[in-house]
């Protein structure tokens, strides 16, 4: 067995105090994404986990990619019959992490999933790149394949079908729109005492502000 106990860190890079939070916290997300953006080179910043609760009623997470945020929430987007996408489609409620280990931050976000519009998800699927398009089609996303080489036959016969064509979004892939309900900010700080700041939606749908002990 290996001892992990001696796996320390202490966070000392930043604070997050009462007097420079927001009304909302998407306000203070974009703030953070933007910080991290200049802060960092080398991380994928808009790389976040998406937990939810499958059939078997246990959770699951995974990483994928934030691809939009507004005041309405955040979009990413997947294939619908994968087991991620028919997890939310059967229950909506969902949780998306990030951690920003560069500067010791992490936002973590309760929110209901819904499926983008169309229109949104064709906006989106038109501007990928060919092969991400066709990628999209060409995975059954979750289902158990033979080989790595049934997949490039899949590829390979796609792009003949496709060359010099338009690409179309298949219909079982598109977004997600998830609209927050709690969401919580945790600045590392030293002494394992950290700032955890929680924002919870009222009934009135405005925020309610708490800080919480470590």
């Amino acid at each position: 067995m290996k001892d992990l106990s001696d796996y320390r860190k202490s966070y000392e890079k930043s604070e997050l105090l009462e007097q420079n939070l927001t009304e909302d916290p998407i306000n203070l997300f974009h703030r953070w994404f933007y910080e991290m953006e200049e802060f960092s080179t080398t991380e994928e910043v808009n790389a976040m986990t998406v937990s939810t609760i499958g059939s078997d009623g246990f959770p699951k997470s995974r990483v994928v990619l934030l691809k939009k945020f507004n005041e309405e929430g955040f979009i990413f987007y997947t294939n619908y019959q994968s087991e991620k996408g028919k997890a939310i489609l059967n229950n909506p409620n969902i949780c998306l992490s990030f951690f920003w280990h560069s500067m010791e931050r992490q936002v973590i976000i309760k929110g209901i999933a819904e499926k983008t519009s169309e229109t949104v998800s064709d906006n989106y699927f038109d501007s990928r790149p060919d092969g991400s398009k066709l990628g999209a089609i060409v995975s059954a996303q979750s289902e158990v394949i033979p080989s790595r080489a049934y997949l490039d036959e899949k590829l390979k016969e796609l792009e003949k079908t496709f060359e010099g064509k338009p690409i179309p979004r298949p219909d079982y892939w598109g977004g997600f729109l998830v609209r927050p309900v709690e969401v919580e900010f945790w600045q590392g700080r030293p002494n394992r005492l950290h700032d955890r700041i929680r924002y919870k939606l009222s009934e009135d749908y405005s925020w309610q502000i708490d800080r919480l002990s470590p």
